[in-house]
């Protein structure tokens, strides 16, 4: 794989002086053609500033962010470069009320080469592939939540972009619906080789893509690959108030579980936090099979090795029991 996206030193402020806020505080960050990954943070932390600056929306105070090999702030012809390289989801579908699916989807076209009946002909492939080909001519009033979202997602790749960013795509959706667009965003990276970002609350949604960042005050402060459901949750499980304190040991909120209990998630939290420091990639920045097969071999060595010496006398205690 190619290296679509880089950023270098990226920073963004907003104000001056005492009144300024750093939305971006120095980021890297690198991201190979095709991949389909999740930022998520606290409100306020820099994820949206920095999709913007992905999608050539904004320009950063400080810094360079590189897209498909053209640095963003050098562009002669930014318009164009969004319109042809990069497409956008948002929470909010945006489609134009008066005009039907197949009209909105043709929308972002004009201009940009292809005949009407080419336009058309491309509206009704769109269509197809989100599985709305009977919708075509159904106005957004006539669409449910869901399928607007599906029209909005066929309207950016009207133009065949390499990079889709969504900001919060499911927000606005029912959890049946969200999944359903989880599966269809999955679906397109497979099919159509899209590099899909996705800028999320929802560690559902993250979990369905496969590397989630996590910000917090404007830097990147985890990058790790989606490995299988239940590293994810036991990581969750980990950064929550409660895995803090079991492995700060911190008597206050453990009251309502057993010594034993407390014992056993705190070994298992310890292994999670050694499991941590496997890299996210490999040689080059390329995350290959090789590096998911050994980071997850090495996730199950963690969880399988001793147990801590006051961990062992509980566990062989249990089995005494037993």
């Amino acid at each position: 794989m190619s290296e679509l996206i880089s950023t270098h030193h990226l920073t963004k402020i907003y104000g001056s002086g005492e009144a300024a806020v750093r939305a971006l505080d120095v980021i890297a960050l690198s991201v190979q053609a095709g991949e389909f990954f999740a930022i998520m943070g606290p409100s306020g932390c820099g994820k949206s500033t920095l999709l913007n600056l992905l999608g050539a929306l904004d320009q950063p105070t400080s810094g360079d962010v590189w897209v498909a090999g053209e640095n963003l702030a050098r562009l002669k012809d930014v318009d164009r470069f969004r319109a042809r390289m990069i497409g956008f989801v948002f929470q909010l579908h945006n489609l134009l009320p008066t005009l039907t699916a197949l009209e909105n989807i043709e929308v972002p076209m004009i201009g940009q080469g292809p005949s009407r009946r080419q336009r058309l002909e491309r509206a009704d492939e769109l269509l197809a592939l989100v599985g709305l080909g009977e919708r075509g001519h159904h106005l957004p009033n006539q669409l449910s939540g869901g399928q607007r979202q599906r029209v909005a997602i066929a309207r950016a790749l009207a133009n065949r972009p390499q990079l889709l960013l969504a900001d919060e795509p499911t927000g606005a959706l029912d959890s049946q619906s969200g999944e359903e667009l989880l599966a269809l965003l999955a679906n397109l990276k497979q099919t159509q080789g899209t590099t899909i970002a996705v800028v999320t609350h929802d560690r559902r949604v993250a979990q369905a893509t496969q590397r989630i960042l996590y910000m917090q005050d404007g830097r990147i402060i985890s990058d790790h690959r989606v490995l299988d459901p239940l590293e994810e949750d036991l990581r969750t499980l980990a950064q929550s108030k409660l895995g803090q304190a079991i492995l700060t040991e911190d008597d206050a909120p453990l009251r309502q579980i057993t010594a034993e209990e407390e014992l056993v998630l705190r070994g298992i939290l310890h292994r999670l936090q050694a499991a941590q420091s496997t890299p996210v990639a490999g040689e080059g920045g390329a995350q290959t099979d090789q590096d998911d097969e050994h980071t997850r071999s090495s996730f199950t060595e963690i969880l399988r090795a001793p147990l801590p010496l006051p961990l062992q006398a509980v566990d062989r205690a249990k089995q005494d029991h037993e």
